[in-house]
């Protein structure tokens, strides 16, 4: 049984120290937590047990830093109204949020899977070169349905700001995804935006959040068509493996991220398809899809075509 959890191999480490051991027997709100499922740069998951209808959820716990300010309570607070209005098939839905003296909480549901970033890392050790990524059909498959959850979030003025594989999980009976994080990634950003700190994963984060300007929905859209590249490459063909160096590279010279083309990376990816995700993950916004529902027409029209 897994849930998702924002993992440190792709992310900044959190400014944040969190001891697990002691939350466990902490109550939060209408559950208590019983045993830890992992923890990442954004924080850590619990598997707990919800006393009101007395069945297991998962929570995730955000400690609050040093430098918590009223705005991002208040933040918090207004992204967990919001949040809990979401009502869609892949995104994990929130069953209650809420603040304690020391740290946010979500509670959810805890769903039987593996995040997508597992499954990636999996596949690459196939002994069959040809089964060490995911076939191209289910990349197009997935990534449609991530799109749709995040058009109708961002329909619902709600961005994530942190879209990454280990963020997408895929409950394992249905093989849907289901994206994990909404309200904690701002929340996080706020905690962290006047000590200059960048929070999120450098990998997925589209250059205008690295170069800490206004960004908006385009920069979900940016790391989505980096996801869908990597599910289809298995290892993107990076110039930079190093975090730091990955953040500076994307401030300097963002064009300059990967070393080859899509195509020339997978078999799998023919020069429509590269078109598409060289759209998506375009450095200046404006030339990049500028809703989740025109990229998803462009994957619709070219799985028709396989």
């Amino acid at each position: 049984m897994r849930t998702y959890i924002s993992r440190g191999h792709d992310g900044m480490h959190s400014p944040f120290t969190i001891a697990p051991s002691q939350f466990i027997g902490r109550d939060l709100g209408t559950v208590t937590l019983l045993k830890v499922l992992g923890q990442g740069s954004n924080g850590i998951v619990f598997i707990a047990f919800q006393r009101t209808l007395k069945r297991q959820v998962a929570v995730k716990i955000l400690l609050k830093g040093p430098h918590t300010t009223e705005h991002s309570r208040r933040l918090f607070r207004q992204e967990a109204e919001m949040v809990a209005a979401l009502n869609h098939p892949n995104i994990i839905p929130i069953f209650e949020m809420g603040e304690a003296d020391d740290c946010y909480f979500q509670v959810m549901q805890l769903v039987k899977g593996n995040d997508l970033e597992t499954i990636i890392e999996k596949r690459l050790k196939n002994p069959l070169p040809t089964r060490r990524t995911l076939p191209a059909g289910e990349c197009i498959r997935i990534t449609r349905q991530v799109l749709d959850a995040l058009a109708y979030a961002h329909e619902e003025g709600v961005v994530h700001q942190d879209i990454k594989p280990a963020n997408t999980l895929m409950e394992e009976r249905s093989g849907r995804p289901l994206i994990a994080d909404f309200g904690i990634a701002r929340t996080v950003q706020a905690e962290t935006r006047e000590t200059g700190v960048i929070v999120g994963s450098p990998l997925y984060m589209a250059p205008e959040r690295v170069r800490q300007e206004p960004s908006d929905h385009r920069s979900d859209i940016y790391s989505v068509g980096v996801m869908l590249f990597k599910m289809l490459a298995g290892m993107l063909p990076l110039a930079e493996h190093d975090p730091m160096r990955l953040l500076i590279r994307k401030t300097r010279d963002p064009d300059s991220l990967f070393t080859t083309k899509p195509s020339e990376t997978s078999a799998a990816i023919d020069s429509r398809l590269e078109a598409i995700i060289l759209k998506a993950i375009a450095t200046d916004v404006t030339g990049r899809y500028q809703t989740c529902r025109e990229f998803d027409n462009d994957l619709e029209s070219y799985s028709g075509h396989m």
